[in-house]
């Protein structure tokens, strides 16, 4: 009876502050920050280091790799172990830190089923001096806007509309009115081939067509 009485469980436990390292690990660091002598509890502390470097013998003679595991030992500790570290010791504050959010690169988001390289293209087509190359970008440019247009929009597109927009991203720098791009049906016959569903398709009839015949 007293053998039941006195079994631990989880969740009458503290709350393991690296899982990673389990419970042994956490109680032999609570043990380390208990101890008064100062000789002693950093010859513990060291002990500690190098059974966590066993776990990851590859890597517990790396400079870096020694540092994250100093780190770690005073995480695991609340910042309570007063031992001698060989690298610079890092504050609570520092580690709770939260990094500044990463702005979305976003440079039209008006027509966003463009992509945003659609406008970096265009941003590096009107600086090209006027001549073949510049007509064959900015024609490359208006066709790949198109197939854009059609692959989240509607079956067909007008090539006025997309020379609307090329006009409109490019500040009226790129002007294809009288042009005729790529019609539409091409776009939408290749975007059928690539369809996952028609692949299928193919590898059924293949499939039914050899369904029946000998192999030797």
């Amino acid at each position: 009876m007293n053998l039941v009485e006195n079994l631990e469980y989880n969740t009458e436990r503290s709350k393991l502050i690296i899982p990673e390292y389990g419970r042994h690990f956490q109680k032999m660091v609570d043990y380390a920050i208990s101890i008064e002598d100062d000789e002693e509890r950093n010859k513990v502390a060291q002990a500690i280091i190098s059974v966590m470097g066993n776990i990851q013998p590859h890597l517990r003679d790396v400079p870096d790799f020694q540092h994250k595991l100093w780190d770690q030992l005073f995480i695991m500790s609340d910042f309570k172990l007063d031992v001698k570290s060989p690298f610079p010791i890092t504050s609570k504050e520092v580690l709770q830190q939260r990094p500044d959010p990463l702005e979305y690169p976003q440079n039209f988001p008006k027509y966003r089923f463009y992509g945003n390289n659609i406008k970096r293209m265009i941003d590096v087509a009107v600086k090209w001096e006027k001549g073949d190359m510049r007509d064959g970008l900015e024609y490359t440019i208006a066709n790949h806007m198109k197939k854009c247009y059609l692959n989240w929009n509607k079956d067909t597109v007008d090539d006025k509309a997309i020379f609307a927009h090329l006009y409109e991203l490019s500040d009226g720098q790129i002007d294809l009115s009288g042009e005729n791009l790529t019609d539409s049906g091409q776009f939408l016959k290749n975007r059928v081939a690539k369809s996952p569903r028609n692949n299928s398709g193919k590898k059924n009839q293949r499939n039914n067509n050899n369904r029946g015949k000998k192999r030797y």
